[in-house]
């Protein structure tokens, strides 16, 4: 059976209080939905400051979503770790492994926006270093076990309940993250199909005497929409996905390799371009792939088109995969 994935970042350009509201209860609404027809994962981000309301809190809104179901597995793809208070963020991730049953896996990269590391009054020269720190503290800390920890000693409760720790992968586009990885003994996520840093991190890993697996981006990997008249979908909505991408690429520097990066500068690009598509659910079926990643409210899509997406991927789509 495909990994199917349900993702969420909530951006809605210009929305007010209430809309915002409205558009976060009925995605809590819609992972409950997809946790009810099977749906293996639902994901979801970080990024701070943007005038277009994206995802800024993961981790709240994954507890939301752990509440709201009961099988599907719930990503931070990806923590921006340097970010974050590494006491803190083991206590928030242990909680939420103990609440879940172990349902959340936590990505963590070190981003790619100067203007965040400046927001938030972190040292964009040290992101390399402070995410060192992070990933040993949050290892050292879910042990339960007394640590030292810049200079005092200090212990972490409760103790998640997944054994050894609630999962945990590296992610970026480096060698760098995959030799961190590979140090730690920790899983690595590429973000994106980069087969060279596969090799480096098994080489990195041989090195260190330490185990683990990589997680790699498909060649190609399209965010999904459903409907039944794309021609139609692509008129009415497609500058929802067009608002997204162009927001996505403005973000990141030539050196940043990203599975779903977007060059275009028009819908009819965008279309041509394939990283946004809009299928019908026969086409989606006919596609024969690993992992389908739904969005069902990309880049501000109205709620109810959202939903009708949505329905149709789990009641047309899902009973016609292969098992």
């Amino acid at each position: 059976m495909p990994v199917t994935v349900v993702r969420f970042n909530l951006v809605a350009p210009g929305a007010t209080p209430a809309e915002l509201g409205a558009r976060y209860r009925a995605a809590l609404e819609m992972a409950a939905y997809a946790d009810e027809h099977g749906i293996s994962i639902v994901q979801t981000e970080e990024h701070h400051g943007a005038e277009n309301n994206w995802m800024p809190s993961p981790f709240v809104f994954a507890g939301a979503v752990l509440g709201a179901t009961r099988r599907l597995a719930v990503t931070v793809s990806a923590v921006i770790g340097p970010l974050h208070d590494p006491l803190r963020l083991a206590e928030d991730i242990a909680v939420l492994d103990l609440l879940s049953g172990g349902r959340l896996v936590t990505v963590a990269g070190i981003g790619y926006r100067p203007q965040e590391y400046a927001r938030a009054g972190v040292d964009w020269k040290q992101r390399g270093r402070l995410q060192d720190e992070l990933l040993e503290t949050l290892l050292k800390a879910w042990t339960g076990e007394e640590f030292a920890y810049r200079g005092r000693t200090v212990r972490v409760t409760p103790r998640p309940g997944t054994e050894p720790h609630p999962p945990l992968l590296v992610g970026g586009s480096s060698r760098a993250a995959a030799r961190r990885a590979a140090r730690l003994g920790l899983p690595f996520f590429p973000s994106a199909h980069l087969p060279e840093l596969e090799a480096h991190y098994k080489e990195r890993l041989a090195e260190y005497c330490t185990e683990g697996w990589v997680m790699m981006p498909a060649a190609e990997t399209s965010l999904l929409h459903l409907a039944e008249d794309p021609d139609r979908a692509w008129a009415e909505y497609g500058g929802h996905f067009l608002h997204e991408a162009r927001t996505y690429a403005s973000w990141q520097s030539a050196g940043i390799r990203s599975a779903v990066r977007s060059a275009a500068t028009t819908v009819e690009e965008l279309r041509a371009e394939g990283v946004y598509r809009i299928l019908t659910p026969r086409e989606c079926v006919a596609q024969g792939l690993d992992s389908l990643v739904l969005h069902p409210l990309a880049g501000g899509m109205p709620v109810e088109e959202g939903w009708r997406s949505l329905r149709l991927f789990c009641e047309e789509v899902l009973p016609r995969l292969d098992g």
